[in-house]
């Protein structure tokens, strides 16, 4: 995983615009605090007076003097109690960061963050992987209201695998198969899942199928190949791969190869795979070779989904109002 001094630039620069934008509230936010709470700000001037002394008693003698040390901590309890008294969080003067583990650095000590290599990710397959995966589609935004009778029932199969499957994934490699007619919630499940693990750090590649092995065909025929990153490398090693829509490329023997070479080399690297399809069995076998065949149903997890296309009802929901 490689990307262009001019793509590692402009991801720092989202990262130095968070780090912009965050001083930049504290500032609005200690406005609005002393213009409300006069008494804060001279709290804060205490405080400041109070850790000067510290300082120099700690110079003089060795160790900070005790009861400075609970001033000091008596009068940041006032602060926060000011705070509260008045209705704002304890936190007000202290939003959260994007990423509280890098502190919107994108690096902890010398080490790369987990933000900062799924972002690197991200801006590497950008291209293939635009539009493919939807941030706003998360478990928080799943509804039953599309669904009926065992549609139902299968869709919450489906789900609450889904769920487990994020719950455990600190533990267990899995795999699953979401299969079925357009429009019945594959997509958005694996989307739920990629996007839950990247909250959680994890490195995440989520591609359609024409994406990826337009990718892989790119570089593996390429005359060449100094030129363009390997990526094998990814494909094999991140935390999760999600391939949707498998079947809508157009399948050859490079693709039954390719995979074959995914599928069984993930497995063995116990990493874990997520893909969906609007293929029946009998086509995954035709198309993939029964070898390819045998592993995902031997590795995968199949959830079958059913119902009339999610997409489409929505639409007409819409054009109604």
């Amino acid at each position: 995983m490689s990307i262009s001094n001019a793509q590692y630039d402009a991801i720092m620069s989202e990262y130095d615009r968070r780090q912009i934008d965050r001083h930049h509230l504290i500032e609005e936010r200690k406005k609005e605090i002393y213009e409300v709470l006069p008494e804060y700000r001279e709290i804060e001037n205490q405080i400041a007076s109070e850790s000067i002394k510290a300082g120099i008693a700690a110079l003089q003698n060795g160790t900070p003097v005790d009861d400075l040390r609970e001033r000091i901590e008596e009068l940041k309890r006032k602060k926060d109690l000011l705070l509260t008294q008045a209705g704002y969080s304890i936190n007000f003067l202290n939003p959260p960061y994007v990423c509280p583990y890098c502190k919107d650095t994108g690096y902890i000590g010398t080490e790369v963050c987990h933000c900062l290599r799924q972002a690197i990710l991200e801006r590497t397959y950008q291209d293939q992987n635009a539009n493919t995966l939807k941030k706003d589609e998360n478990f928080n935004t799943v509804s039953h209201e599309y669904h009926t009778g065992e549609e139902l029932r299968m869709f919450i199969l489906a789900e609450t695998a889904a769920r487990n499957f994020v719950t455990n994934f600190e533990f267990e490699a899995g795999n699953i198969l979401f299969k079925g007619t357009a429009g019945t919630g594959k997509t958005f499940l694996s989307n739920c899942i990629a996007n839950e693990l990247i909250q959680k750090g994890y490195s995440v590649i989520y591609l359609s199928s024409v994406s990826l092995f337009e990718r892989l065909s790119s570089y593996i025929f390429s005359k060449d190949k100094s030129v363009l990153d390997n990526p094998l490398k990814d494909i094999y090693n991140c935390d999760l791969l999600v391939i949707d829509d498998l079947g809508s490329e157009m399948t050859n023997q490079f693709v039954c190869s390719e995979l074959f070479s995914i599928v069984n080399e993930r497995y063995l690297r116990k990493k874990s795979t997520v893909i969906s399809t609007n293929l029946d069995y009998n086509e995954i076998s035709n198309r993939y070779t029964e070898r390819t065949f045998s592993r995902i149903y031997s590795y995968y997890d199949v959830f079958d989904l059913s119902g009339n296309d999610v997409r489409v009802y929505k639409k007409r929901i819409e054009d109604r109002k």
